[in-house]
């Protein structure tokens, strides 16, 4: 199911390497969770990187591993190659989002915040917010489809 996002982005300009380089599955995954265990080791609780949208609020990993097992091997293999530049996404983009309720869960708040890379290719990073407790989790990237 596709969500109805209408409003215009202003993507956030990437300042590092564009996407994780590699030919497998194996060896983005690699490169991947090296990324993911500095990230760990800054807490002893959940991983979670900062927003400087949402004001220095935490946003968590957990929704994305359970989504990426959902996906193809494909999917997963394009997705892992954007988690680098997402993650300075949500570190350091202040561009607002395009935010709607989720229409399958009237509790959940999902922003998708754009991004473009050195190559001038743009992508989406998507970030789920429950409304109860506030807390932000990190969903999704994937490119933009023309």
């Amino acid at each position: 199911m596709r969500y109805q996002f209408k409003k215009k982005l202003i993507p956030y300009q990437i300042k590092t390497k564009t996407v994780i380089s590699g030919t497998s599955l194996v060896e983005v995954k690699k490169k991947v969770s090296e990324i993911f265990k500095e990230i760990k080791q800054k807490t002893k609780r959940e991983p979670y990187v900062r927003s400087a949208y949402f004001n220095r609020q935490k946003v968590f990993f957990d929704y994305f591993w359970i989504h990426l097992k959902q996906k193809r091997r494909r999917e997963r293999f394009v997705r892992l190659q954007l988690f680098a530049v997402a993650i300075e996404v949500i570190m350091y983009s202040r561009n607002a989002p395009i935010s709607n309720d989720n229409p399958s869960n009237q509790n959940e708040i999902l922003h998708r915040f754009a991004g473009i890379t050195r190559d001038k290719r743009v992508f989406y990073v998507q970030i789920k917010e429950d409304k109860k407790r506030g807390h932000k989790y990190f969903m999704s990237a994937f490119w933009v489809q023309k």
